[in-house]
């Protein structure tokens, strides 16, 4: 049986281009375009739990933003947060960031900015997003929810679905297909494993980056 643990695991050893090409061969969504690595580069995986984040529009946040999501979390999460791309207000600060150091939280990320990134860096939290601005959530933005689907750059994302992270971007995995998808990226960076070998042998570049390989996300033969 596979386990939630066991395709972490897996999930960790990968990167999220090859992720990404895995998603492409089973045409399936996952990889974003505008989120990218803030206080550090260092590679996450995990599983997702989610914040919705929203305009306050005068209404009165029955909690801080995030907490309980934070309070909720633990090794081997990454805190996905759903701040509608915004980036004129920060949906995440230093406390916050704090309580998921000691949460053990594998990484956060927002779709929008954070505040405290110094703090962040400090910490030695990882923190994927659009940008680092000063201005507070407080009074201008509020949680709506947390634990639900969510929207991240035009993805869906749901609580228990896969993320991973590098300095190359964010690519979600949805937990039901997570198997199949793990399989393919690592017969992707199988693949890639061997031509390195290739190139370092000599191998000239147009051989080894042939047709095979310009076709391996269609042709199954190809990884």
């Amino acid at each position: 049986m596979t386990t939630e643990a066991s395709l972490v695991e897996r999930l960790r050893k990968l990167d999220t281009s090859a992720v990404s090409d895995a998603l492409d061969r089973l045409n399936l969504p996952g990889a974003v375009s505008s989120l990218t690595a803030l206080s550090q580069t260092r590679r996450i995986a995990g599983v997702a739990i989610t914040v919705q984040l929203d305009r306050a529009n005068g209404t009165a946040a029955p909690r801080h933003l995030c907490t309980a999501a934070v309070d909720a979390s633990g090794p081997g999460k990454i805190i996905v947060i759903a701040h509608n791309g915004r980036t004129d207000v920060a949906g995440w600060g230093g406390i916050l960031s704090l309580g998921a150091v000691s949460k053990k939280v594998e990484g956060v990320v927002i779709d929008g900015a954070c505040r405290d990134l110094d703090e962040s860096r400090e910490l030695g939290l990882t923190l994927y997003g659009r940008k680092a601005v000063p201005v507070t959530a407080r009074g201008r933005i509020i949680e709506t929810g947390w634990n639900e689907p969510v929207q991240i750059d035009g993805c869906t994302v749901a609580p228990g679905d896969l993320v991973i992270a590098d300095g190359s971007g964010v690519v979600f995995i949805p937990r039901a297909r997570a198997a199949e998808i793990i399989e393919i990226a690592e017969q992707v960076v199988a693949r890639e494993q061997a031509m390195t070998v290739a190139v370092l042998a000599g191998k000239p570049l147009v051989e080894v980056m042939g047709m095979k390989y310009e076709n391996m996300l269609t042709d199954k033969t190809a990884s």
